[in-house]
């Protein structure tokens, strides 16, 4: 069996077949897949039907040469690395190859060994290249790492401790806003599988139909808009860690595709039959008992089993009143940092305040408040109570009034108009922002989309 991290693609590009056949059998020992092209014309086209990992082309051919298809690949902002071989090498020819974006250049005949060097050296500048402009989009997001030293912290880095350097996959329960990523990153960076990618999946907002493909990956023609191969999240994963958040929101059938994937450790793409290895790490989350969402049908029984083999419970801010001030003080640095705004102090009373404050919305709705207060501030004045929302509003919970007076007894009823008021609440909290109104609410944002469609709001 192949490597399924090493497999690589790789598209020969020679007008002579026999010398693309050479090139085939000594890259088929080095566990590359090869795809031919007879010119640049026909490789353009190739390309854009199968991404490909490197491409080694000849420089002298009949339509479209090397050169002029380096010109096109980079004119068109594909940063495959190009390997530029013929057999008329001229240092004039190397360097303007090399100008044009090639990433190494050969003069036939060339040995296995010296061909094998540059062509592991290319794979692998290509797959950093890959993973940085990853990485990239990922650091845009922000994140900030795990803070905290109350009791029930610490029971977690020793957890995150005791698994990470196991291949057992991990179960994240915990309500939303508590931190379940950041542990699953933490985990990911404490393990063997560190140097590559952490590759994360919001089962909850991402619409059922398009889920699968964004997992497992399509083939071209696989259904209407589906125009070329895509890579889906486990194969992007592959040597590292997927992690499912929201677990118990994705779609029954799904679920039964996703435990036969983790059961067979391959997959197949949407539309194809070709069987792909994988060898990745599965850690996912749901901010819901999974034992009741298994007795409510919402999650198979079986790929519960399959997820828990260790499951960390992440705890609610309001049990971690010790580490509210170094939390408070950690996102009000990073956005003071993040703004260009000098770091303020925070008054005793609204220190008081927050650790009193029961925060539905955990660590994530600190971090937001912390950087509304930024916002207001700018850092010129010191936190205090007149600066934190719902600090004056009274402690009658919200939605029970002194003397209540239903003007109906019908629970339902009462049901209804709360979670319409709840629902006001949280979009007006978060300024209209759904994503955020769902994790407030601690429902899914298609269960808030259902409930704005059913009260009409």
């Amino acid at each position: 069996m192949r490597n399924p991290v090493a497999e690589q693609r790789v598209l020969i590009v020679d007008d002579e077949a026999k010398m693309r056949r050479v090139l085939e059998l000594m890259l088929a020992q080095m566990d590359c897949r090869c795809f031919q092209a007879s010119n640049g014309v026909e490789a353009l086209a190739l390309l854009d039907k199968q991404p490909v990992e490197l491409i080694i082309t000849d420089l002298k051919m009949p339509q479209l040469d090397g050169m002029e298809l380096l010109r096109s690949l980079r004119k068109l902002g594909d940063e495959t690395p190009v390997i530029v071989v013929t057999a008329f090498g001229t240092v004039e020819s190397a360097v303007e190859a090399m100008r044009q974006g090639a990433l190494d250049y050969l003069l036939r005949p060339f040995e296995l060994g010296h061909l094998e060097t540059v062509v592991r050296r290319a794979l692998k500048i290509g797959r950093i290249s890959r993973e940085n402009r990853f990485l990239r989009q990922e650091l845009d997001k922000g994140w900030g790492g795990l803070v905290g030293r109350s009791p029930a912290m610490q029971q977690v880095y020793e957890q995150i401790e005791q698994v990470a350097d196991t291949p057992v996959g991990v179960l994240l329960l915990g309500e939303t806003g508590t931190g379940k990523e950041l542990v699953a990153r933490a985990i990911h960076q404490a393990s063997k599988r560190a140097e590559n990618l952490f590759v994360p999946v919001n089962c909850a907002a991402i619409p059922a139909d398009i889920l699968e493909s964004e997992l497992f990956g399509h083939a071209k023609g696989a259904f209407t808009g589906a125009h070329r191969d895509r890579v889906g999240k486990f194969e992007l994963a592959q040597g590292g860690t997927l992690f499912l958040d929201e677990i118990a929101e994705m779609d029954l059938g799904l679920q039964a595709k996703l435990l036969r994937v983790l059961q067979e450790k391959t997959l197949e793409r949407v539309g194809s039959n070709r069987v792909i290895d994988l060898d990745i790490r599965i850690i996912a989350a749901t901010n819901v008992d999974p034992a009741q969402a298994v007795e409510e049908g919402k999650l198979r029984p079986d790929l519960y089993y399959r997820l828990n083999v260790f499951s960390i419970r992440m705890p609610p801010l309001r049990q971690r009143q010790g580490d509210i001030p170094l939390l408070a003080r950690h996102f009000l640095e990073l956005h003071a940092s993040e703004l260009g705004y000098p770091c303020p102090e925070i008054q005793p009373q609204a220190l008081a305040w927050m650790n009193e404050y029961p925060w539905p919305g955990n660590v994530r709705e600190l971090e937001n408040m912390m950087e509304r207060v930024l916002v207001l501030t700018r850092g010129r004045e010191p936190v205090g109570t007149a600066h934190l929302p719902g600090a004056q509003v009274p402690t009658t919970p919200f939605g029970q009034e002194a003397n209540p007076k239903p003007e109906t007894w019908s629970l339902a009823q009462q049901v209804a108009d709360l979670e319409k008021r709840l629902i006001h609440r949280a979009l007006e909290k978060t300024a209209g922002n759904k994503a955020e109104a769902a994790r407030l609410l601690e429902i899914s944002e298609r269960s808030l989309w259902y409930k704005l469609k059913k009260y009409q709001l």
